[in-house]
């Protein structure tokens, strides 16, 4: 049996939808799996094992051809469809595949929940009603993102050089997609004083955009790791760290690899259909709503979150100094 799994992003979206593909191959078990994915997130999977990946751009009718070409080409038995947007919906359409499982309660799928999709429920949740339609045990909320044996060392290496004791050293994410700047927490550099007064050393994570902004920071206190990790080995360094605080981010995500605590900050995205795996209790929500516009975050509601609420919540779950 030949199983297609598609997923091709956001960051987010695809490390929580790690542990759905592994719930996949164990339900078929003597199956070959491909992953249909983008360029930017096949990485996330070269320590995956029994998994082909097949990557290609996401946009473009030239990058639908090639993607429709090579999926006919392979004659899958099954497709999984865990992106569910227009576009994906139209390759399975084309696809030439018998089973076509996916989110929408419509054609082309011929596998779905039963109750149309309104964002009424985490989208982790929803996608284990997507694999129970298909007869698969649901997925454990926990993602998975292997690191290579090299990244691990890497790590471990960049730790000791700067005299990171695990435990004692916190993880800060003050950035969010270049888009989505209204996402962003203004108090990360005073919870940062905060933290090294505690004797916590803080590292700041981040890629691209981030720079600017963490440069500032570091300056004020701790270590700039901007670009300094890939999303797996992010996952390494939140095992030894205390815990973390982050926008509603991609690696929001990739730190809940480890288990640790992550505290989410939520304010114009809703976190009851994006928090983190595993991470519902530490969510820190700001409930700004826009005059007038019942059930709508204001997008500088974030500013309401003050760094006395934010410590306070820290330190009644136990991992800082009332």
């Amino acid at each position: 049996m030949r199983i297609l799994i598609i997923k091709q992003g956001a960051l987010g979206d695809v490390i929580m939808a790690t542990t759905l593909i592994a719930a996949i191959q164990r339900a078929h078990a003597g199956a070959t799996f491909s992953l249909l994915t983008t360029p930017a997130f096949a990485p996330l999977f070269d320590s995956w094992p029994t998994l082909d990946v097949q990557a290609f751009p996401r946009r473009g009718w030239l990058a639908m051809a090639a993607m429709l070409r090579w999926m006919r080409r392979t004659r899958f038995d099954r497709v999984y469809d865990l992106q569910g947007n227009d576009r994906t919906g139209l390759l399975c359409a084309l696809s030439g595949i018998r089973e076509r499982v996916g989110n929408r309660t419509r054609y082309p799928y011929t596998h779905h929940p039963r109750e149309r999709w309104r964002g009424q429920c985490h989208i982790f949740e929803r996608m284990n009603d997507l694999l129970a339609a298909a007869g698969v045990a649901p997925a454990e909320p926990r993602p998975l993102l292997p690191c290579p044996p090299a990244a691990t060392a890497d790590v471990a290496a960049f730790l000791a050089q700067h005299a990171l004791t695990p435990g004692r050293f916190v993880l800060l994410h003050a950035g969010a997609s270049p888009t989505r700047q209204d996402k962003c927490w203004p108090g990360f550099g005073e919870l940062a004083t905060r933290l090294q007064a505690q004797d916590l050393c803080v590292l700041w994570l981040g890629a691209g955009g981030d720079r600017a902004r963490n440069r500032e920071l570091a300056a004020r206190c701790g270590i700039d790791a901007t670009d300094r990790f890939s999303i797996p080995q992010l996952a390494e360094v939140a095992r030894h760290a205390r815990f973390a605080v982050t926008n509603d981010s991609g690696p929001m995500h990739a730190c809940a690899v480890a288990g640790g605590p992550v505290f989410g900050l939520f304010g114009p995205s809703d976190w009851r259909r994006n928090h983190a795996l595993g991470q519902r209790e530490h969510v820190l929500a700001c409930t700004a709503l826009v005059e007038g516009y019942a059930g709508q975050r204001s997008g500088d509601c974030l500013a309401a979150l003050t760094v006395d609420q934010v410590w306070q919540r820290l330190a009644a779950s136990g991992v800082v100094d009332d």
